[in-house]
């Protein structure tokens, strides 16, 4: 959902992005985006998906044809995502397939670095949407960091929602889109780059154009772009970060901690079983109990009760479903999602005892509200 603030900020009139009006906007963006990731490094805004900043992140450091191998972590589909970019881009890698549903251990990177010291990168995503689990990004950092190899973190659905210290933990090069925690619609892709990584690109020749980073880089020393952004959305971005700086990142943070919860908590309550073992609070992944459609599950959410869950992807499609606790969202969408849960799961033949899960997750926010 976008918040209906954000909505009007961008229909207001704009300037167009070679203006002393755009880049004052632009100049107060960036400072923001820092914040967000708690970095002193060098914040960058795409136009393009989240996926966009990720190529680009993995090629300005790695495709530069010198002998850069990358040691991929792959525990969804967009863990596999950055392993196909290193193929497309012919990119030496190696993966680490991490069962679904739990996170990439730093013991075993520590090991994997070890035993192949041709390793200098390591990509890994902190929330991986489709398996809803998480990655401990600070203890892998600091196995990274032992090792002298690069960090790169797809943080596209932890930034903004989970815990997210770039500098402390020593992240290299962190990147999201616009359209999760930042509540925006698609269209922008962000990147926090440090000196660390800054030296490796700088140092490269990849081949590229529009994701460029050196571009972007020596742009926004005169807070510009290199190529035209999109000037609504960045209007939209100003809107939004403005307004996490008020709330602050803590209680954001602490805000999706509360709706996993609750939510984790309606589910146990309700019989059902939780697919991660190391769940993110993003977003939570349900097991559909076997004697249930899940497409007529998610149908019945969107025709009967105007809601819309997300279902399972890769071996789990038709499997799972998923909640999402990102952005603009509170405990009453919460519960109107459990609510309907309970109904829709009776109306389609499963037994769930109705107001279980109700009070199970009301009880989480009488607690923590």
């Amino acid at each position: 959902m976008v918040p209906e603030d954000v909505l009007l900020e961008m229909a207001r009139p704009q300037d167009h992005h070679r203006t002393a009006g755009f880049k004052e906007m632009f100049k107060d963006v960036t400072e923001h985006l820092q914040y967000l990731f708690q970095t002193e490094g060098t914040c960058l805004t795409l136009t393009g998906s989240g996926t966009a900043a990720g190529e680009a992140a993995i090629v300005s450091a790695c495709g530069d044809g010198q002998d850069h191998k990358v040691l991929c972590c792959r525990g969804g589909k967009f863990g596999e995502r950055w392993a196909e970019i290193c193929e497309a881009f012919g990119i030496p890698h190696v993966n680490y397939d991490v069962e679904w549903g739990h996170g990439a251990k730093a013991e075993v990177i520590d090991k994997m670095l070890s035993e192949d010291k041709s390793i200098d990168t390591v990509t890994l995503v902190h929330s991986e949407t489709c398996s809803s689990s998480v990655s401990d990004v600070q203890a892998i950092a600091k196995v990274t960091r032992k090792h002298d190899a690069l960090l790169i973190v797809d943080g596209i659905t932890a930034v903004g929602t989970l815990p997210v210290k770039m500098d402390d933990w020593g992240v290299d090069i962190y990147f999201t889109g616009s359209q999760k925690a930042l509540m925006l619609p698609p269209g922008l892709g962000f990147l926090a780059v440090n000196d660390r990584a800054w030296k490796r690109i700088e140092a490269g020749n990849a081949h590229y154009y529009y994701n460029n980073l050196k571009k972007y880089r020596k742009s926004i020393e005169k807070n510009d772009v290199p190529f035209t952004p999109n000037n609504q959305l960045i209007r939209g971005l100003q809107k939004v970060l403005q307004g996490i700086k008020e709330r602050g990142l803590e209680a954001v943070w602490a805000h999706s901690a509360l709706m996993a919860k609750a939510t984790r908590a309606a589910v146990e309550a309700m019989g059902l079983k939780l697919f991660a073992a190391d769940p993110a609070d993003s977003v939570t992944g349900t097991w559909v109990p076997e004697d249930v459609d899940e497409g007529k599950l998610r149908k019945l959410f969107r025709s009967k009760y105007g809601m819309q869950i997300a279902g399972g992807q890769g071996h789990i499609k038709g499997k799972v479903i998923r909640v999402s606790h990102m952005g603009y969202c509170d405990a009453f969408d919460t519960l109107s999602v459990i609510g309907a849960l309970e109904l829709a799961l009776n109306e389609l033949g499963h037994p769930v005892e109705l107001g279980c899960g109700l009070a199970a997750a009301q009880k989480v926010f009488a607690e923590g509200l």
